[in-house]
């Protein structure tokens, strides 16, 4: 079920982002859209660079303090998520990328993957493993 579920995603991702790269090439031109989607691949992998290596000081620093780094870790998955999304040749993942990397938008995100998380407790279906 989750395979399927997975394929749809991606065969909708793709779709998506085929229409787009056409859309923007007619716009700008073939040669241009490649350049800019070349352009913001790069600037995104940096900026997820730069955000990852802060999000993991913040982390050490609340473990050094003691302290469970909660809001951190959830940062850092929005962080990572929204650097492979970067990667994806594309102007909708592309976008959805930067928002999740971006500081200012990230908690957007956070919220609904703490909402997400809760849900999951709340129905059983998220199990805690501890060692």
């Amino acid at each position: 079920m989750l395979l399927r579920n997975s394929m749809w995603v991606i065969l909708g991702v793709f779709i998506v982002e085929a229409f787009g790269i056409t859309l923007v090439s007619r716009w700008i031109g073939g040669g241009y859209t490649l350049l800019l989607m070349a352009l913001t691949s790069l600037l995104g992998v940096a900026i997820a660079r730069f955000e990852g290596m802060k999000v993991l000081e913040d982390a050490k620093k609340q473990m050094s303090e003691g302290k469970v780094p909660g809001r951190t870790f959830i940062d850092g998955i929005c962080v990572l998520l929204g650097g492979w999304l970067l990667i994806i040749p594309g102007f909708i993942t592309d976008i959805i990328g930067f928002t999740l990397a971006f500081p200012l938008t990230r908690p957007l995100y956070r919220w609904l993957i703490l909402m997400w998380i809760m849900k999951k407790m709340q129905n059983g279906r998220f199990t805690i493993y501890r060692r």
